[in-house]
């Protein structure tokens, strides 16, 4: 199997034979191709076998109804052993349970998801907006910086750190090991060596074992239980010995950094990047801040952080006229269903108060659905609340940087100049 694309790039799509393209490259993310690639694979061929890629074969699952249909059947789709369209490699073999399927899925879930409860996220809110406020008071006015590494990163970091009660100082080290989890050309066609990805896993499991024994230590002391994900995977008798599966521990710690990681990173700054490309709705927004809560699922939507999720059939289903047989690798492509005009209006615009906001694909379906989509639209919410409250404009100069990967649908650097 080849690690790197061997196909062509070709900037119009519909200029080629379609089965001469490569919809797992993740240079068409990096360019901004994708979506009139999957435009053209949604109208002409929606459920398309593609028999060669650096990946092997796979299906590419690409209209909102058959996205639906596949994420729901999970006795028909397995997610095991891994939800990106590349193997996760051998030297780390990494288990989690979203890549796990029921019974053990529901275990593991089950343990970390008090964390995410609305009783958890209501004593959350205050300190979130605590911490926005004051990154967004540290912002220089009126000259250029990368809204990306001031903003986006530097609010998820912190967030992370409180989540896993993690040493505040070292905080850029979670979104730093989430970048690295699964971006090589062999897992999601990305630009990480398989070398820098060994070392920053070594370090990131080294550093969570040293976690895990300190809150073991604290109670069984009787320290006040907390929770902390750490906290409450020792506290439950499914995962409190997951320390000693360490593929299994490093794989759900990395699970729940890229979860808490990639959807708001990426979304702070592709809501921003939207409001600029559509004035109009900036505007609207200014004129009227009520609209916030409708405009972050619609932000969620357009930006759709995480392009794909794979399953394996586990028996021939029939789908769009197909015949998926058992064994054959799915790719899920929600950032393909996100835009499909056949059930979502002017799929392309970016539109506040758009009705049925919430009808988009980024969180998943069924089992499998995002466990923090609420804290994750939370963070979004306070914001943008926060943002009109001090600033009469953000302005991004020239294009964003974007990032290499079929599976994060983020950025790299953004440059943006503010006013009051």
């Amino acid at each position: 199997m080849n690690m790197e694309s061997t196909t062509k790039m070709v900037s119009d799509p519909y200029a080629v034979d379609i089965d001469s393209l490569d919809f797992s490259d993740g240079r068409l993310f990096e360019t901004g191709l994708w979506n009139s690639y999957f435009e053209r694979l949604r109208n002409e061929d929606p459920v398309q076998y593609q028999a060669d890629s650096q990946f092997g074969p796979f299906w590419s699952i690409t209209r909102f109804d058959d996205i639906m249909f596949v994420d729901k059947h999970h006795e028909l789709f397995s997610s095991e052993p891994a939800i990106v369209i590349g193997d996760m490699g051998e030297e780390i073999p990494l288990e989690m349970f979203i890549a796990m399927d029921p019974p053990r899925h529901d275990e593991q879930r089950q343990a970390v998801q008090p964390v995410v409860a609305p009783k958890n996220l209501a004593a959350m809110e205050s300190l979130i907006r605590e911490r926005v406020a004051k990154i967004l008071d540290g912002l220089p006015v009126g000259e250029a910086f990368d809204w990306v590494d001031r903003v986006s990163i530097e609010l998820t970091s912190q967030m992370l750190a409180t989540l896993f009660n993690f040493p505040f100082d070292d905080r850029r080290k979670l979104t730093y090991w989430s970048d690295m989890a699964a971006g090589t050309p062999e897992i999601t066609g990305g630009d990480v060596t398989n070398e820098e990805r060994m070392v920053a896993l070594q370090d990131c499991l080294r550093t969570f074992n040293q976690l895990w024994q300190q809150r073991q230590s604290e109670l069984e002391i009787g320290e006040a239980e907390s929770f902390d994900l750490i906290s409450l995977l020792l506290s439950s008798d499914k995962t409190d010995n997951m320390i000693e599966r360490p593929m299994e521990f490093l794989g759900n710690i990395l699970l729940l950094i890229v979860g808490g990681n990639d959807t708001t990173r990426n979304s702070l700054t592709g809501g921003l990047y939207a409001l600029n490309k559509f004035p109009a709705e900036f505007e609207k927004l200014k004129a009227n801040p009520a609209l916030i809560p409708n405009m972050v699922p619609e932000i969620i939507r357009w930006q759709t952080p995480l392009a794909h999720m794979r399953r394996i059939a586990t028996q021939d289903v029939a789908l769009g006229g197909k015949t998926i047989k058992a064994g054959d690798k799915v790719v899920m492509w929600y950032v393909s269903g996100n835009r499909d005009e056949s059930v979502i209006d002017h799929a392309d615009d970016f539109i506040i108060d758009r009705e049925n906001a919430r009808q988009h694909l980024s969180f998943g379906f069924g089992l499998h659905r995002c466990m923090g989509n609420r804290l994750a639209e939370m963070q979004l919410k306070i914001v943008w609340e926060e943002i009109l409250k001090r600033f009469s404009n953000i302005e991004v100069i020239g294009e964003p940087t974007l990032v290499r990967s079929n599976f994060v649908k983020g950025y790299s650097s953004m440059t943006v100049k503010i006013s009051r």
